[in-house]
């Protein structure tokens, strides 16, 4: 028997009850790309209202790295529990909120004093970052990349890349943000090498200096190590030292934003230790604390200070619930079990769909790195064209045959896999199998008819 237990289809009849009531209650522009309703999940399996288990390959937007309700991250919010709820760090002091700081400022990359700020979600950390960099700078001047997420309030809309999904109707937005290509080396133009399109990208930077933005109004660059969002990236190291090497140049503040790639989800606790470039300034959440809402910006000491007293704060941000389960998190993220995990993910992800490009005209590209990876359809592999259309019937069968994921890419043609960083290898492998057998009824369901000659 497997992990999988359907009793019902999916959606069964109390998910969609749930649903109508949502629909009638719930503000039309929130999506949902799963209809079933949990009621309860442990782990990497999740409970419907309808009886169904699900294996979770979505894990919250990548929230959820050391999986669904671990017993170390419960058992200290219900000590906390008993403790007190909120008092807020404006107000007084409390020690889960130092603690946190203490580790973070510790574990990020980066041999110089550090303070850490923290704060509820990914954009209002985004938002801090910035605020320190101009302040500290003196400039206003912010550049950003193609394919980037950074948020949805009006300054992360304005550095987000993908218009219209996440921006279309909200402007005017907030000034100052340059975007810059990214180099997706998938995407590598046609007539020249990877290492020309890459060696391109980089001396782009240098040229935008003077095309986009002088060196003397930059504030700061921020980059997403691997590119969320925007398709589950990597970004070459070459561009990442470029960055540095121009951010110490021109006095500008270096930005990783490492909100879904950080939290251990490549198999090292911050994606960009893997290319060895320190940035001045390290952004996390999601996973930081297990499931509950806490973001942190995290940097040299000298930037984090450079805001008058009372220019940053947060009602809720670094509440103790969150921050006793961030210290548990971080823990189990340390682990060499779930470092272990990570690489295990991507294995595991490259042996069942690498051997489908070879398949399925349909798979263009299987990328990532550790427990965070996705796999790009096109609609012919030379072409590279995106097959918009193909990865919602995926979805939508992969769900029918219990497992819980989601879509990305900015042209929204992939699927990712943000697994539970130790989920087992049995488990994982059960999930998968549904995804490839969904990616083959899609493809057939949904290709172009061969015309047969007369």
């Amino acid at each position: 028997m497997g992990f999988i237990q359907l009793k019902t289809s999916i959606p069964g009849e109390q998910s969609k009850k749930l649903n109508e009531r949502r629909a009638k209650a719930v503000t039309g522009g929130l999506a949902m790309a799963n209809g079933i309703a949990v009621v309860s999940a442990e782990g990497s399996l999740v409970h419907d209202a309808d009886g169904n288990t699900l294996i979770d390959l979505a894990g919250g937007i990548g929230v959820l790295a050391v999986g669904h309700r671990p017993k170390g991250v419960t058992d200290a919010i219900h000590a906390q529990v008993e403790k007190y709820l909120h008092m807020c760090s404006i107000v007084a002091n409390y020690e889960p909120y130092v603690e946190v700081c203490e580790a973070l400022n510790r574990l990020t990359p980066g041999d110089f004093a550090k303070k850490t700020l923290l704060s509820n979600g990914g954009a209002e950390a985004v938002e801090n970052a910035v605020k320190l960099a101009r302040r500290f700078t003196g400039r206003a001047g912010v550049i950003v990349f193609e394919g980037a997420y950074h948020g949805r309030s009006n300054l992360t809309m304005a550095m987000t890349s993908k218009w219209g999904l996440f921006k279309k109707g909200f402007g005017p937005f907030a000034p100052e943000v340059y975007r810059l290509p990214l180099p997706n080396l998938y995407r590598t133009p046609k007539g020249i090498s990877s290492e020309d399109y890459l060696e391109w990208c980089c001396k782009n930077l240098d040229d935008a200096l003077v095309s986009h933005i002088d060196p003397s109004a930059v504030a700061c660059i921020v980059i997403e190590p691997v590119v969320g969002e925007g398709g589950f990236i990597p970004v070459p190291h070459k561009f990442l030292e470029k960055i540095r090497e121009i951010c110490t140049r021109i006095g500008a503040v270096m930005i990783a934003d490492e909100i879904q790639s950080g939290s251990g989800r490549t198999g090292k606790l911050w994606a960009i230790e893997h290319s060895g470039v320190v940035p001045d300034m390290l952004i996390s959440a999601k996973s930081l604390a297990a499931g509950l809402p806490l973001s942190a910006v995290t940097g040299r000491a000298e930037i984090m200070d450079s805001a008058h007293i009372g220019g940053v704060g947060s009602t809720y941000g670094g509440n103790p619930l969150a921050c006793v389960a961030a210290l548990e998190a971080l823990e189990l993220l340390q682990s060499p079990v779930l470092q272990a995990g990570a690489a295990h993910i991507e294995k595991t992800v490259r042996a069942i769909f690498e051997p489908m490009m070879l398949e399925l005209p349909c798979v263009g590209d299987v990328r990532g790195i550790g427990g965070m990876m996705v796999v790009e359809f096109v609609r012919d592999q030379q072409t590279k064209e995106p097959w918009l259309e193909l990865v919602p019937e995926v979805v939508k069968r992969c769900l029918e045959g219990g497992v819980v994921l989601l879509r990305a890419g900015l042209y929204g043609n992939c699927i990712r896999f943000l697994p539970q960083l130790d989920i087992e290898p049995a488990m994982l492998e059960e999930a998968l199998t549904v995804v490839q057998s969904a990616i083959r009824s899609a493809y057939a369901a949904t290709k172009p008819k061969e015309v047969v000659a007369a």
